[in-house]
């Protein structure tokens, strides 16, 4: 056994805590909130949510009841993941989001891996088929926002594009979902591995006009959470057969995101705003960087690099487990993890808690309640 399976079995306990925590909060929003699909807190308090910018978050209550059936075996959590799924259904048409893979890779890709049911896969691919249809000129896959714009999110996506494009040998898919990543890697993945949250493109041309931002602090900051998204669907797409040009870029986007939080450290919304007690935690961007670490020690093939990835991801979870960050001793507070921030420049769902981050944070969790495999 070595010291990283050392480390994640004496963390075990302070993990199957965390889940049963996980559970009762699942359970009160369901009886609390019938139906309700939660974006972001306020005052610590679901269904109170302002503007959503967005319909994009709809997949991760349900994510997390899938999750729940994984890991526990119970009953009644599928029943309830399926009724929290099934009106997501229409939405594999929805050519208003850049977002299709949040909402069926959270939800009906976990609910066809259990059952194989072909009509469960039919609805994936045409998601997938649906988001393809974003494609502009330059080569990537626009965001919400207009056909000029690229966003980092969007690296959470592309992959059930490619997913599509395996399970149906479209080859154009293929080449739609690759093209959209280097296209992505080329124009706001940085040198140092460090990301940009959009790039703007010129539709006529499809030429790149410039790194941009919707979420962080500057165009030519890093924002923490765009950063997790970038080593998290890198990484992804690897996995999916997308190349090795994928995992290199993952590891740069891993490293990047390593150096600015060591050991475990939850980062700041930004990585480039003053550490002067005034901003934001983020640490829905921990959760995700928890979860896609773990993914990509997966996919290297050097031990020394798999350790030290499980081994962030191990430090990164035992830090949202305690007290500062995990409700677990906040009886008034509804949602799991504290301290995230949906749009800090909308004033929208800062230090609070938010659907991704809870997603991605029980998803982290479930996958470290498995031995680590050399």
């Amino acid at each position: 056994m070595n010291d990283v399976e050392t480390v994640r079995k004496q963390l075990l306990p302070r993990i199957y805590a965390a889940l049963d925590f996980v559970g009762r909060q699942a359970r009160r929003t369901v009886d609390t909130y019938p139906g309700y699909s939660p974006m972001y807190t306020v005052g610590g308090k679901w269904n109170r949510e302002g503007q959503r910018w967005t319909h994009w978050c709809e997949g991760f209550f349900p994510g997390i009841l899938w999750l729940l059936h994984s890991h526990t075996g119970e009953a009644g959590w599928r029943q309830l993941a399926e009724q929290y799924s099934k009106p997501l259904e229409p939405r594999r048409f929805d050519r208003d989001v850049h977002d299709l893979g949040f909402l069926f890779f959270s939800t009906y890709l976990r609910w066809f891996r259990l059952t194989g049911d072909p009509a469960l896969e039919k609805i994936i691919l045409e998601a997938g088929r649906t988001l393809a249809l974003r494609r502009q000129k330059g080569g990537y896959l626009a965001s919400f926002l207009g056909p000029h714009s690229l966003f980092i999110d969007i690296m959470m996506n592309v992959g059930i594009i490619l997913w599509t494009a395996n399970a149906t040998g479209d080859e154009a898919l293929r080449e739609i979902a690759i093209e959209h990543c280097r296209t992505t890697a080329k124009y706001i993945i940085r040198a140092d591995g460090g990301s940009a949250h959009e790039g703007i493109f010129d539709v006529e041309s499809g030429k790149f006009v410039r790194e941009s931002t919707q979420q962080g602090l500057r165009a030519d900051s890093t924002w923490s959470r765009g950063q997790a998204w970038a080593l998290y669907g890198f990484t992804a797409m690897h996995r999916l057969g997308g190349g090795a040009e994928f995992l290199e870029t993952a590891h740069r986007c891993a490293d990047f995101y390593l150096k600015h939080a060591p050991n475990g450290a939850v980062p700041l919304w930004d990585f480039d705003v003053p550490d002067d007690g005034k901003q934001p935690f983020d640490s829905s961007a921990a959760a995700i960087a928890a979860s896609g670490l773990l993914d990509l020690a997966n996919e290297v093939q050097d031990q020394a690099e798999r350790d030290r990835y499980r081994l962030a991801a191990l430090q990164t979870l035992n830090t949202l487990c305690t007290d500062e960050f995990l409700a677990f001793n906040r009886p008034e507070w509804e949602g799991i993890l504290m301290h995230g921030v949906y749009h800090l420049h909308k004033g929208l769902g800062v230090d609070e808690s938010v659907a991704w981050g809870e997603h991605f944070f029980v998803e982290a969790l479930t996958k470290a309640t498995k031995p680590l495999v050399a």
